[in-house]
């Protein structure tokens, strides 16, 4: 072992390999009995392509084969689209599922939205896609998520997003049937409705095995979905079209997560109506447990669970991390699959005893899962995580949980710093970056991120805190967070970074903090309410409640801040006394501030409006800008020039010796 100053460790994980190795699979299923999902390609614009895995094989088994029999034949992966296509939603902004196909005996049929026009394309593989939707000029165009294709009727079932101003506000969301032959390519009366709007959000439509119902979730402002949702059930007519609309479950206190259909007819769905999000079917709870089989719909399409035709349920469930099992409904036991995965994704499809879901763990990035539930056999079957470098250099977490003020519990997973051929001096701790996730309906994953593995491999620690409010751990942690956003998630990180601090793990004196979106918000609350962390990274952030809440978001997260904050016309100066951009006379840190100019969820008057307050005041720091980024960075130079001048940053102020990177030029 070799000792040498934390900062200054030689890591081979550098910025540009982070980069490569962002994002992860997503909207996996079966087509025919091929594997199907989409996945990122942040060298090609940042854009998703759709990736169809040919053949079958055993894959790289979790436990030992059981019974399948000899190898089965080889399989490749293919990318059906060229760039510049890019299969990718904005309905809602943050989207939902953009794709669907089936496989008719001359080959599949392939329906996706395309993320630069937002128009649904038909494609068949051989030929070029074509459009199936018009453009519209007014607002943000017409939109579309949660395709289904059916064939009988020739139609595409989805949710449409249709603006009807210029405005982020002026614009309605139904249930639509579009034309499989293309007649509404250069026609918008050519889409059918299947339903009246009724509500300001809805879900696809879910058919019954039979065809004759269907149910989809709804719900309005100021609710989120994980706030309440109602559950809607209706009869598919002759023509059809939707009608008798009825609600089933749900309502302004209860948040139905995700419904679907059993193959008897029955409907299941999974409400929180307990205080955690349970599975139940037509009402009766089937597994009750403190635990979640639910989450936070973020995007359209989210599932966490999965009925086979044999009657099973496969789940993606559990307290913080997930685990995937089979559930069978008549004695509620989980028969979970064994593997490196410790946590899953909500995205779940299920082809007789197969099921397949995206799957990851602290050693190991996102890949394709596949169980058989007839030998409860797992493995890994597509995308599967190669190692770059030496795993020797990846983190080793710790879950820990912290006790905040009151002495309330708070979440965290803890990296210490990690190299396998050094060692820094002894008697000194380490410095530290606490990293507060977004949402802030949200949790941070325990799984092999290569972003942490850039700071930890180079001897700087990161903690990850699931501070109140995260999901996860039942409604009333969620609740934590309720008109306490900026109070309860800037106290549960200080708390952490101090405990670390206070045992001797971390320096107190070289404690940092980071986060985007909510995160950022509280990275930039952080540091303007507390003279904890002698830096701060700030990404992609909200940082004027006032301005943010009044018009300057999308629709989706509008009324947001009624239940993080308060209304804003019953308690305007909580708004002001929150927002950083009102305190940043406080904030003597420096930060880096990273935003892109085309997102419309942060957008960057936010960040302007703040550094026209700091102006002048001789705090270090910068602002780096990114033409063609959203909310969010998805291209592989963004990512490798904001993780360098984060290290840049980190360098700077905990006064360590970081080679190879260029510096960061502080202003001020």
């Amino acid at each position: 072992m070799t000792t040498m100053a934390y900062g200054s460790w030689p890591s081979p994980i550098d910025a540009a390999l982070a980069a490569a190795h962002d994002g992860h699979p997503e909207w996996v299923d079966f087509v025919g009995d091929e594997v199907w999902w989409t996945e990122p390609r942040p060298a090609e614009g940042g854009r998703r392509t759709l990736v169809r895995r040919r053949g079958r094989e055993t894959g790289h088994a979790a436990s030992p084969p059981q019974g399948d029999g000899g190898p089965a034949a080889e399989s490749t992966e293919e990318s059906l689209l060229p760039a510049p296509w890019n299969v990718r939603s904005r309905v809602i902004e943050y989207g939902g599922r953009p794709w669907a196909a089936v496989m008719p005996a001359d080959g599949p049929l392939v329906v996706f939205v395309n993320f630069a026009d937002q128009r649904l394309y038909r494609y068949e593989p051989g030929s070029e896609p074509r459009p199936l939707t018009p453009l519209s000029s007014v607002g943000g165009g017409l939109r579309w998520a949660e395709p289904r294709i059916d064939l009988e009727r020739g139609e595409v079932w989805c949710v449409l997003e249709e603006f009807t101003g210029e405005g982020p506000g002026d614009l309605r969301r139904v249930a639509a049937a579009v034309p499989l032959d293309g007649s509404a390519a250069e026609d918008r009366g050519a889409v059918r409705e299947l339903t009246a709007q009724r509500h300001r959000f809805v879900t696809g439509p879910r058919l019954s095995p039979d065809g004759r119902r269907a149910a989809w979730l709804a719900w309005d402002h100021p609710r989120m979905p994980w706030d309440g949702t109602e559950l809607i059930v209706a009869d598919v007519t002759a023509d059809g079209t939707l009608r008798g609309a009825r609600t089933v479950a749900g309502g302004p206190a209860e948040s139905v997560a995700q419904a679907d259909w059993a193959a008897d007819g029955s409907l299941l769905y999974a409400s929180d109506r307990s205080g955690w999000w349970n599975l139940y079917r037509d009402g009766t709870p089937l597994c009750p447990r403190e635990e979640e089989f639910g989450g936070p719909l973020w995007k359209l399409g989210h599932r966490w669970f999965a009925p086979l035709d044999s009657g099973l349920i496969a789940v993606v469930h559990g307290r913080g991390a997930k685990a995937l099992g089979v559930l069978d409904p008549r004695t509620g036991e989980i028969a979970d699959a064994a593997g490196p995965w410790s946590e899953f994704e909500a995205t779940l499809a299920v082809y007789g005893d197969r099921v397949v879901t995206v799957g990851a763990g602290p050693r190991s990035g996102y890949e394709i899962v596949e169980l058989t539930v007839r030998t409860g056999r797992a493995r890994a079957v597509a995308a599967r995580h190669t190692d770059p470098v030496d795993p020797a250099y990846y983190p080793e977490p710790q879950v820990r949980t912290f006790t905040g003020p009151g002495g309330r519990d708070v979440h965290a997973h803890v990296y210490p710093p990690h190299h396998p051929g050094v060692e820094a001096p002894a008697g000194r701790p380490a410095p530290y970056v606490v990293w507060a996730h977004g949402g802030p309906t949200g949790r941070a994953s325990l799984v092999l991120d290569l972003e942490i593995a850039y700071f930890t491999s180079r001897g700087i620690g990161v903690a990850e805190v699931n501070y109140g409010g995260s999901t996860g751990y039942g409604r009333e942690y969620r609740d934590r967070l309720r008109e306490q956003w900026g109070v309860v998630d800037v106290e549960d990180c200080a708390a952490v970074a101090l405990a670390l601090a206070q045992e001797g793990t971390a320096d107190r004196d070289r404690l940092a903090i980071r986060g985007g979106s909510a995160g950022g918000w509280t990275s930039a609350a952080s540091l303007a309410s507390t003279d904890v962390y002698v830096c701060g990274t700030i990404l992609y952030p909200i940082l004027d409640l006032t301005g943010w809440g009044t018009g300057e978001t999308h629709d989706f997260e509008s009324r947001y801040l009624e239940g993080l904050v308060g209304p804003f016309a019953e308690v305007p100066e909580r708004y002001a006394d929150r927002s950083p951009t009102e305190h940043a006379d406080k904030v003597s840190a420096p930060f880096l501030l990273l935003q892109g100019l085309d997102d419309v969820i942060c957008p960057p008057v936010q960040c302007e409006r703040f550094l026209a307050r700091i102006a002048g005041r001789g705090v270090p720091h910068a602002y780096l800008t990114f033409e063609g980024e959203g909310h969010g960075f998805r291209r592989a130079e963004t990512m490798v020039r904001a993780l360098e001048a984060e290290l840049s940053l980190y360098a700077q102020t905990f006064g360590m010796d970081v080679p190879g990177i260029r510096t960061l030029e502080l202003n001020g």
